[in-house]
């Protein structure tokens, strides 16, 4: 009977082993392999008359506004491009793309428009104004391994 118990620990210990390591490898893969994200930002010009009263505007000299990356790309193309009736985006591809969108909403005085008012941070540049928003938000990509 002893003997019979040894035969058996022996293949249950190299099972045990083996699935040790492989969930080992397996998490340790999916930690330094993370997933991508992407996020666009869209900008557009409007009349001063479309700023809500209630909204605040942001100076397009505003400091904040460099530390979102992308930001101060999507504000000049619309305005170089004249973007009134279409949003110019900008895509942010890389890891960390969803904190950009966080940031927009967060960190800079964001309006959720109401009757009509566009959603946004609404941007004084030059003698024009931008509103400034992540469109299409963020979809996870998972890295192919």
């Amino acid at each position: 009977m002893m003997n019979r118990g040894k035969r058996l620990a022996v293949p249950l210990l190299a099972v045990g082993t083996a699935a040790l390591v492989g969930y080992a490898l397996r998490s340790s893969r999916s930690r330094s392999e993370t997933a991508r994200s992407k996020a666009d930002l869209g900008a557009r010009l409007i009349g001063p008359e479309q700023i809500p009263v209630d909204a605040t505007v942001v100076d397009a000299s505003s400091r904040r506004l460099d530390e979102i990356p992308g930001v101060r790309r999507a504000i000049k193309r619309a305005v170089r491009n004249g973007a009134h009736d279409e949003w110019e985006h900008v895509t942010i591809d890389r890891d960390g793309a969803w904190s950009v969108v966080d940031a927009i909403r967060g960190s800079l005085p964001y309006y959720d428009g109401a009757d009509g008012a566009y959603n946004g941070v609404y941007v004084h540049y030059d003698d024009r104004f931008v509103v400034l928003d992540a469109i299409g938000w963020a979809r996870l990509e998972e890295p192919l391994y």
